[in-house]
């Protein structure tokens, strides 16, 4: 009798339930459905050539989030500077005009000045120690400043380290680059690097570096061995020097507006697709400066024309010493700040 009298308790309910006014669930339930329809186009704006580690880990990001969302969010990659140049792409964020970009971390200079903790010569012990800092609290704290500046910071992807060249003597120990003039990139983070250790750094423009190294304007120079290969510096460089002293990277960015139009199972999607994106573009970049450097060392080896060495670890040593008494210069939290550079050489 209970179980009869349970039946005709919930059938009443259920009939009521049903005779009652339930627009407003209807309402929610349509525009929920709705939503789950809804597609959308992201527009991924880049500026290197679709075969190198940018952008095949662009392509794959593509390929992932519209496999992950049924092709609910349609990704677009613009390679090649065909839609903005970094100088113009984070006002198209804020526009809305384009989706995503990855920028170089010198693109963020007057946004977030903090992000020049990766230019601090010898702060890394290795790419793995690198990533470490990046995907931790450190990382997140970065991002989160560039997210408090009206974007969304997802992740950071790897040019490489950088190493020394030179054509006067080959840089080895501190002494060794002193009188020498060094290009740079404008930055008061490698302004203060070579002037700790006596030499003259000076600003100059990226294409004008061929140059200035083949005519003796400058005697030398740090880049990632992709851009060494690329504009063949080491063809008129005489010594080059191993180092992994600095880094060079960029920041995966997606417009504030558009981040915030997604549902937040979409996000998580996105959240996915670029954590396997980040991955693989780190796996592309390590590849390409193994190979990268190869032919390089072809190069020297065939020619005859180019030295190459590898920093010791005592070498190493040296150097940190000689260069990292300026990371007190960097402490002011304008700047970068003394946290984020102690939690960086603290991590394990």
């Amino acid at each position: 009798m209970k179980g009869i009298v349970s039946s005709a308790v919930v059938a009443s309910a259920l009939f009521f339930t049903g005779c009652g006014d339930n627009k407003g669930d209807s309402k929610e339930t349509k525009a929920s459905a709705e939503t789950a329809k809804q597609t959308y186009t992201l527009k991924f704006s880049h500026v290197v050539s679709p075969n190198t580690p940018k952008g095949k880990a662009a392509d794959y990001f593509e390929k992932r989030l519209e496999e992950l969302t049924n092709g609910q969010i349609d990704v677009q990659v613009y390679p090649s500077s065909q839609l903005y140049n970094d100088n113009a792409v984070l006002k198209a964020l804020k526009l809305d005009s384009v989706q995503m970009a990855a920028p170089s971390f010198s693109k963020f200079g007057k946004i977030v000045p903090q992000l020049a903790l990766f230019d601090l010569p010898f702060l890394f012990k290795d790419i793995d120690h690198l990533h470490r800092v990046q995907d931790g609290e450190v990382g997140n704290a970065l991002k989160g400043m560039v997210t408090e500046k009206g974007y969304k910071a997802l992740a950071f992807w790897d040019n490489h380290f950088k190493q020394f060249s030179s054509s006067k003597k080959a840089l080895l120990m501190p002494e060794d680059a002193e009188g020498q003039k060094f290009r740079i990139m404008s930055s008061k983070v490698l302004e203060a690097q070579f002037h700790a250790v006596g030499a003259n750094p000076q600003m100059m423009p990226f294409s004008e570096v061929y140059s200035g190294l083949q005519q003796g304007v400058i005697d030398a120079a740090e880049n990632p061995i992709s851009n060494i290969y690329t504009k063949k510096f080491h063809e008129v460089q005489k010594y080059l020097t191993i180092s992994n002293h600095g880094y060079l990277g960029y920041l995966v960015v997606m417009s504030e507006k558009f981040w915030n139009s997604l549902t937040p199972e979409l996000q998580a999607k996105v959240e996915q697709a670029m954590k396997e994106a980040t991955d693989k573009e780190r796996e592309f970049a390590e590849a390409l400066n193994t190979e990268q450097f190869n032919l390089i060392k072809e190069y020297a080896e065939k020619t005859g024309k180019l030295e190459i060495f590898t920093l010791t670890e005592e070498q190493r040593e040296a150097w940190r010493k000689a260069v990292s008494k300026i990371y007190p210069d960097f402490y002011d939290k304008e700047v970068i700040g003394e946290d984020l550079i102690k939690k960086t050489l603290a991590t394990e």
